[in-house]
């Protein structure tokens, strides 16, 4: 993947959300106009991460962030790594600890986009990541050792997630997760 397919994904990723909206074109400008977009050097960078579900879609796998001391889905840095999908998948199962072959990518395309802004520490200056999220599937059954990364990880209820993260995106993902469930249950009734 390249700047030219992190583009086409940006590009046929449309949001009813009027704030991810916001994100999605200013990443698409940054991106075109920045070619070393992948590496954390630049001081806005692309990040991949996943928004892992249970097979129900009634919890989520959240990581609590060593550095940052807060809960966030899975990710990281794309270190040069221009496959921000790959990113995700990789990021996921080394903060998770569970092996890649139980993780299941629900779709190739975005499942939701955010810039935010890191703040600064003694070592790395304050930056924005364009964080590029995709949804993933995992069984909330299986052990999750986490890794060194993270203080703590674990499975919540979707509807708590939001007492853990008050963050908006967050907040947008669980409605994304509400209406995926509402689809299967539509489904499960016809």
């Amino acid at each position: 993947m390249h700047r030219q397919d992190i583009l086409r994904l940006l590009n046929t990723y449309s949001t009813p959300f009027m704030d991810e909206a916001g994100h999605v074109a200013r990443a698409k400008r940054w991106v075109m106009a920045h070619e070393e977009i992948f590496n954390r050097e630049h001081p806005i960078h692309v990040t991949g991460s996943a928004w892992v579900v249970n097979p129900d879609r009634t919890r989520i796998f959240m990581v609590h962030h060593g550095k940052l001391h807060q809960w966030f889905q899975p990710g990281g840095h794309a270190d040069g790594d221009s496959d921000v999908l790959q990113v995700a998948l990789k990021e996921t199962s080394e903060e998770s600890g569970l092996d890649p072959s139980h993780i299941r990518l629900l779709s190739e395309q975005i499942f939701d986009v955010d810039i935010h802004t890191v703040p600064a520490t003694d070592s790395v200056p304050a930056h924005d990541h364009i964080d590029i999220r995709f949804l993933v599937e995992a069984d909330d059954d299986l052990p999750v050792p986490g890794s060194h990364e993270s203080h703590e990880v674990r499975w919540i209820d979707v509807y708590q997630v939001s007492a853990f993260s008050r963050l908006r995106s967050t907040n947008r993902m669980i409605e994304k997760t509400r209406h995926l469930r509402n689809i299967i249950r539509n489904r499960a009734a016809s």
